[in-house]
């Protein structure tokens, strides 16, 4: 069988294990950057949901509430139900680390306000990419079993587009943490809490690289067994 095969092997052990490293070593960082900076506290005196409510009446985004969500760092702006969620970990907490993922947020909101072109694709393609993410590996699946090539060639282009999902979501996770830096400087805050505000959002955006890396590595061994298979 094909998952059994040499080119299974040495793909997996060329392309998806580097990776899979890459993205663990990516969560464990963030994680770790974040509770180093959770001690930090704001010089500024403000909490998360300030920063976030005084940023959102700036762009006069009156009309977006924050809401608290259960959980470690998993804030999110939702933007069909116009609101920002604020996790455990930063709900309500005045560290630099909470100001700047809260602010990271408020970034997303702006960009939806402001038709931030990477955003408004990724939002458009979200339909596609769920549909083609679930279709891929049983497409490939039954044209392999089948000798079928071309259904594989389908399923092939159908995990494609979860990889471009991942790549025009790093355009996205990168202007919100650059709108975030920039709304915080301009408001005002100390040096040290933008600082560590920056090193929590970077070491958030590494997790965004190593899941397209990901995406890239399992798209190419796909690729490479599919061929593998053909010309055997």
């Amino acid at each position: 069988m094909f998952w059994y095969s040499a080119d299974a092997m040495w793909t997996y052990i060329v392309f998806v294990i580097p990776c899979a490293i890459f993205a663990m070593w990516a969560s464990a960082n963030v994680s770790s950057t974040y509770k180093k900076y959770a001690k930090v506290m704001s010089k500024s005196g403000y909490t998360a949901n300030d920063v976030v409510r005084n940023i959102l009446n700036a762009y006069g985004l009156h009309h977006i509430r924050i809401e608290h969500i259960n959980g470690d760092l998993t804030d999110h702006y939702d933007p069909k139900a116009n609101v920002i969620r604020l996790s455990d970990t930063v709900d309500g907490q005045r560290s630099a680390a909470a100001i700047g993922v809260a602010a990271h947020e408020a970034g997303h909101a702006v960009q939806h306000a402001t038709g931030y072109l990477p955003i408004k694709i990724r939002m458009a393609i979200i339909p596609i990419c769920n549909l083609g993410s679930n279709l891929a590996m049983p497409l490939v699946l039954l044209g392999l079993v089948f000798s079928f090539y071309p259904l594989c060639y389908i399923g092939i282009l159908a995990f494609a587009t979860a990889t471009i999902f991942q790549l025009v979501t790093l355009p996205v996770e990168f202007n919100a943490s650059s709108r975030a830096l920039k709304i915080l400087r301009n408001a005002s805050l100390p040096d040290e809490d933008v600082k560590a505000a920056r090193k929590v959002l970077t070491a958030a955006a590494l997790t965004y690289v190593a899941a397209l890396a990901t995406a890239l590595a399992n798209l190419l061994r796909l690729i490479v067994i599919v061929n593998g298979r053909r010309r055997d």
